[in-house]
């Protein structure tokens, strides 16, 4: 008996900060891969999720949100997406609704990588259906892409046609991961991710963007996971400010990462949580590279 034909690709999702790339990522995967707050440039890093059928293998790429770079870091994060433009088959390519700019700049770089490109509507659930009609004709006029699929990730409307578009899409490949591999990231970068996102719920402004979080102790038995995790930030004012009065503040962040741990890993968790200043971190491809940052053109 024959083996069946056997499709595998890689598929890239790219889109401006906040237009819900990361939580169609979480749910296209079944997994939540991808820390999720209502802050702009949350993603930093480029996270695989793997998507595995009886004859096909999906390896979606959640990127961060397409900006002008205006220091190291943000330049670190763009390369990350030219990256999963360079590897993609497939683009999915997330716009709002209700976005008005047409982008054109960037919709000619993805034109030009050669990729097949599929327009994600995302967030139809706040709109009525005369204006997503409306939008799907004006992008539909333009020819420019493979498919036109409007979705609300959140609600998780049409999403399961994007998972049917794109196994059509997919190139004849046998698997490029082993069939029960999820991600190409280790735990403890999963476990460092989960405190930052605590740390974008509970501080304002620029405090958030000024912390990385690196996971310098984790061991895992059968019963626990121990966890030590080290908060990078750029002055001793943000030091106190992540501390919090009689340490409050950083107790807070500690207590819900471990809830979040223990039900992403199964499993109890003990984590320690410690705040360390290193001075203009975002700017120095040292730091960067140390902190897993690709800062290298």
């Amino acid at each position: 008996m024959e083996d069946k034909v056997h499709k595998a690709g890689y598929i890239s999702i790219v889109g401006k900060p906040n237009v819900g790339k990361s939580t169609l990522m979480n749910v296209l995967v079944g997994e939540r891969l991808s820390i999720i707050t209502s802050k702009a440039q949350t993603t930093r890093h480029r996270i695989m999720g793997i998507l595995n059928g009886e004859d096909f293998q999906i390896v979606y790429s959640d990127t961060p949100g397409v900006i002008k770079p205006a220091y190291e870091l943000q330049k670190s994060m763009m390369r990350f997406v030219s990256t999963s433009l360079e590897d993609a088959d497939v683009i999915l390519y997330v716009r709002e609704v209700k976005e008005k700019e047409d982008e054109l700049e960037f919709l000619e770089r993805l034109q030009k990588s050669g990729a097949t490109i599929v327009l994600i509507l995302n967030k139809i659930d706040v709109c009525d259906e005369n204006e997503v009609n409306e939008v799907v004709k004006y992008w539909k006029d333009k020819n420019l892409f493979k498919e036109i699929i409007p979705i609300s990730a959140l609600k998780e409307i049409n999403t399961e046609l994007i998972i049917t578009q794109i196994v059509d899409l997919l190139p004849i490949h046998p698997p490029y991961f082993d069939k029960d591999t999820l991600t190409d990231k280790p735990e403890r970068f999963f476990a460092a991710e989960i405190v930052r996102e605590k740390i974008f719920l509970n501080y304002k402004k620029e405090v958030p963007y000024s912390c990385e979080v690196i996971v310098t102790e984790f061991k895992e038995t059968d019963d626990i996971i121990r966890i030590r995790a080290e908060i990078f930030v750029e002055r001793d004012s943000q030091k106190g400010i992540i501390i919090g009065h009689k340490g409050e503040s950083l107790k807070k962040v500690g207590i819900q990462s471990r809830q979040e741990l223990e039900k992403f890993f199964g499993k109890q968790v003990h984590i320690e949580t410690h705040v360390k200043v290193e001075p203009d971190w975002r700017s120095k491809p040292q730091l960067l590279e140390r902190f897993g940052y690709n800062h290298r053109d």
